[in-house]
């Protein structure tokens, strides 16, 4: 129920607005008048009432907490606690889960998984808040790349990004990219290509496979990114997408697959993954809290971007 958008507002309607008796004393002046009228200071006039209703929103700590409209927004970069002490009218949250990207090796990194949603109910309670961390990068031109961290809200799990397949002389195990949130690029094999590794490991919807990388033209795969494959090594070994989120109020890119590398030529990437690069490092690694999927190299690779975890409720 709502207060009269148009005519006359009586104190007893204000009243029961909020919840109180419709004979109770009460002022313009008094704060819950002011707040369900919407004017924290200054003259205070009955027709700033039209349309008004009465509105517990939620309120929470943990996290850097900002404000975006008549929303909060809690954004944890590393491990914590979302703490409840209000549900209010409304009792759901919003959330992006993000696990931690995975390192380069001559395949780009997987992207760590994605996870987002509406509608998650919550109680007034204490919820744990994990952030994995970025996987590392193939130090030498035949070591693969390290794996993310998984990210966890509530239930919630999203799988650490698929390490990067390395390079052989010989095809075998070191050649082929990890499973993963997203799958690590296939790194340089002894002959042939060497497989790129699947996404959705731990539930679907996480993310997508990496692509193959080849022994000709000496180019590894990119990694799998949120929203699209990763490239296949003859094809460029571009990193895959990542997808786009507006739940902190501006439209951010994350979860993207890094790119391969080689002798023959480098992938780029998008979405916080890390361009691939021939012998020389990549230029970065994938980026921070996008769970970007680190560079591969022929030699030495970089690391995956570390994941986040995003909360947002409305709070008035």
């Amino acid at each position: 129920m709502a207060l009269p958008s148009s005519g006359q507002i009586t104190l007893n309607q204000v009243n029961v607005e909020l919840g109180l008796s419709g004979t109770a004393q009460i002022r313009m002046n008094d704060s819950a008048v002011r707040t369900l009228f919407g004017k924290s200071s200054g003259q205070i006039t009955m027709s700033d009432g039209y349309g008004k209703a009465s509105f517990t929103g939620m309120t929470a700590s943990g996290g850097t907490i900002t404000t975006n409209g008549d929303y909060k927004v809690h954004t944890f970069t590393g491990s914590g606690t979302f703490a409840v002490s209000t549900v209010g009218d409304i009792g759901t949250v919003q959330y992006l889960v993000i696990a931690g990207g995975a390192g380069g090796g001559c395949g780009g990194g997987g992207a760590g998984g994605y996870r987002t949603a509406t509608g998650m109910s919550v109680s007034a309670t204490s919820y744990s808040v994990t952030v994995g961390g970025g996987g590392s990068g193939g130090t030498v031109g035949t070591a693969k790349g390290g794996s993310g961290g998984n990210s966890v809200f509530n239930g919630i799990s999203s799988t650490g990004g698929g390490g990067a397949g390395g390079r052989s002389n010989n095809q075998g195990p070191v050649d082929a990219g990890v499973s993963g949130g997203s799958g690590g690029g296939g790194g340089i094999p002894g002959a042939g290509t060497s497989a790129g590794g699947s996404g959705n490991v731990g539930g679907s919807g996480q993310g997508n496979s990496g692509g193959y990388g080849q022994r000709s033209p000496f180019i590894g795969g990119g990694g799998g990114g949120a929203s699209g494959a990763g490239q296949y090594g003859g094809g460029g070994g571009d990193g895959g997408a990542g997808s786009s989120s507006s739940i902190t109020g501006s439209s951010v890119g994350r979860g993207g697959g890094g790119a391969g590398g080689g002798i023959s030529g480098n992938g780029t990437a998008t979405d916080g993954g890390a361009d691939g690069s021939g012998f020389n490092p990549p230029s970065s690694n994938g980026t921070a809290n996008t769970g970007g999927g680190g560079g591969g190299a022929f030699i030495t690779s970089t690391n995956g971007g570390s994941g986040v975890v995003i909360i947002r409720y409305q709070y008035q």
